[in-house]
């Protein structure tokens, strides 16, 4: 059985990977970082949803800011192959929360490989490298682009990438980095632009909601689907020599597109609800993120299955699942109250 650890296991990426590795006979092993709430909505349904999973789906408390722990973990576990998706991903927060995310992002990978070389153990290594490395670069951007990045996220990111690319060269290591474009789901953080705009026609739709606002409307990226690109991720660790690979769909649209596709999808007008509020823009903004995948088409065999206009109805029917739900529970709640305070 192989054994894999997932850091960033309870985010939208980890969750799904697990999924996706049990699904092939895997032990899984997941980091998570202590905290006050339980935060593991993500994956809570893996143990109902897999057989055995008890005995095949474990969560660690350790964090990419803490070496020690992950040299513990690395004793313990000894994996077989290690999947590093743990980040502050919000480029908005890396403008107000740069030397966190730095360290975080790029010290932690590095902290990781540090304690691959050390503990000497045969691993296979995946970074999940970002699209947003590219920056300013023209489209459509390939592995041979220029890394041009346009926030401390990014920047930490390219550091991640590249110590990598240098720990594979250097120590012979089987480490390999997916260069992911923007890919989307319904378990998409609820701040990340997406999911704040199927959130709101959910809201919006039930009257819960009259504004929607946003930034750059302008922005145009390639938008895929979550479970395809961890797909991805796992395709890469199973080649016999370590590379780098882009993954995207080859197709880019705008959050004006987004907008439109979301709220037409729920018979709304978007002009009716959205606006632009400065507040919102980038200090430094990344206009145009392409991806030529060929690269990942051709050696990993990997596709996209999910195109851009099914992507949106999925992600405004879950959300508006959700919210129905939300309100049929609170209104049963308090006809149970009502009920209970006249007898």
């Amino acid at each position: 059985m192989n054994r894999a650890l997932i850091t960033g296991v309870t985010g939208q990426d980890g969750s799904y990977l697990a999924e996706l590795l049990l699904s092939k006979g895997y032990e899984v092993h997941g980091l998570k970082r202590r905290s006050s709430s339980f935060n593991t909505a993500r994956v809570d349904h893996i143990y109902e949803d897999f057989h055995e999973a008890d005995a095949r789906f474990h969560l660690h408390y350790a964090d990419l800011a803490d070496g020690s722990s992950l040299t513990r973990l690395m004793y313990d576990l000894r994996p077989d192959e290690i999947y590093n998706l743990g980040a502050q991903s919000h480029v908005k927060v890396s403008f107000e929360a740069p030397e966190y995310t730095a360290d975080v992002v790029a010290c932690g990978t590095l902290r990781l490989l540090e304690t691959i070389r050390q503990t000497g153990i045969g691993v296979r290594f995946y970074q999940a490298s970002s699209s947003e490395m590219f920056g300013s670069t023209p489209p459509p951007q390939s592995e041979a682009s220029l890394l041009h990045p346009r926030s401390p996220y990014a920047c930490a990111k390219v550091f991640g990438h590249n110590i990598t690319v240098n720990y594979r060269e250097s120590y012979r290591m089987h480490a390999s980095c997916g260069i992911l474009f923007n890919h989307e789901s319904p378990r998409r953080g609820e701040t990340f632009v997406t999911r704040k705009i199927t959130r709101a026609v959910a809201h919006i739709k039930l009257g819960l909601q009259d504004r929607l606002y946003l930034g750059n409307l302008d922005a145009r990226r390639d938008w895929g689907y979550a479970p395809d690109y961890v797909r991805a991720m796992w395709l890469v660790l199973q080649q016999d020599n370590p590379d780098d690979y882009v993954i995207g769909t080859g197709e880019a649209h705008s959050v004006r597109e987004f907008v439109e596709a979301a709220f037409a999808y729920a018979d709304l007008d978007w002009r009716d609800y959205v606006e632009v509020d400065p507040s919102y823009f980038r200090p430094a903004e990344v206009d145009h993120l392409l991806a030529d995948a060929s690269k990942a088409r051709t050696r990993l065999g990997w596709e996209p299955t999910v195109s851009f206009p099914e992507l949106v109805r999925l992600m405004v029917d879950a959300d508006l699942k959700q919210l129905e739900t939300t309100l049929q529970g609170g209104r049963a709640a308090l006809r149970r109250t009502q009920v209970v305070a006249s007898a």
